[in-house]
């Protein structure tokens, strides 16, 4: 069995030219600046990587450029889909790539039930050979899993490796499950890493999401495992007004972009119609937000 993943893997955006075709380019950019910061992996198709507005050819060109940039650093791909034929689809696809792992969120339902959700991932377990990053994310998919359910995923389907923990409030649930599954399953905090600071607290392993600062994440999560929770909270404190004002609903992923693009490691912040774009005022208050956590000079 390969190495069990842990600490920070960096969720890929995905980079437009102005004419909304993918920026390669840009994909080489961010993949590197994952590797330069210390991620242990990438992740790439999220839904934050505005997966949904990509025709199937652009997702496999996408995973296909992250996957041949990341220098043999684990990717982890985004697989999701509205059926589990699809799912499987896809994520057979990201293994002929080279992909480490698939992530795969329950599909939307009319009335979602576990027996329906488990059969999900059970049948796409049988079809893949890498493992699979349960993504409980809610307020995405529809879909809400209890700790049981997720412990029955663990113990029933051995390549339901990995949880992407993504309900809040993520602590208390990331507590809930450990007492069931101890350290079976390692569990990755999200949404933004607002929470990253309690999640490893917690027992998470870290951290799996695209805060356009990743040199902080991997900060953080080092000086936890190094034992010194001091430090990690005042980098954590310090940098949590940016990260709220990133994670905002809506129109967070043009703020993210848009810090990518003023770091220099994508080209264009353009967000894929119909999404938002940043307007003027929002790119004001960014940048002050930037200099008052001290974050200007990176």
């Amino acid at each position: 069995m390969a190495e069990r993943f842990s600490g920070v893997h960096w969720m890929l955006a995905t980079p437009f030219h102005e004419d909304e075709s993918i920026d390669t380019a840009s994909i080489g950019k961010i993949v590197a600046k994952a590797i330069s910061s210390g991620c242990q992996g990438m992740v790439c198709l999220g839904v934050t990587g505005e997966v949904a507005r990509l025709t199937d050819r652009e997702r496999h060109q996408v995973a296909d450029a992250v996957i041949q940039r990341a220098e043999g650093r684990p990717v982890t791909v985004g697989a999701t889909a509205a059926s589990t034929v699809a799912a499987i689809q896809h994520s057979k696809e990201a293994q002929e790539l080279g992909a480490a792992a698939v992530m795969v969120s329950p599909p939307p339902m009319g009335k979602p039930n576990p027996d329906a959700v488990f059969a999900h991932y059970s049948r796409l377990a049988d079809a893949i050979d890498i493992p699979i990053v349960v993504q409980d994310y809610p307020s995405s998919s529809g879909v809400h899993m209890s700790p049981d359910f997720i412990a029955r995923l663990s113990s029933g389907i051995p390549a339901a490796r990995y949880l992407k923990l993504e309900d809040p409030p993520t602590p208390p649930k990331i507590s809930a499950i450990r007492k069931l599954v101890g350290d079976d399953m390692p569990i990755f905090g999200g949404l933004g890493g607002v929470f990253l600071l309690e999640e490893l607290a917690r027992g998470s392993a870290g951290a799996m999401t695209g805060f356009a600062y990743p040199e902080v994440l991997v900060e953080i999560c080092r000086h936890m495992a190094e034992g010194d929770q001091a430090k990690a909270e005042e980098v954590f404190n310090r940098c949590l007004p940016l990260m709220l004002f990133e994670f905002q609903e809506g129109i967070g992923v043009s703020v993210r972009k848009y810090a990518l693009q003023s770091r220099g490691l994508i080209e264009c912040s353009k967000v894929r119609h119909p999404g938002p774009n940043i307007t003027d005022e929002t790119k004001a208050e960014f940048h002050r937000l930037v200099g008052a956590v001290g974050l200007s000079a990176l």
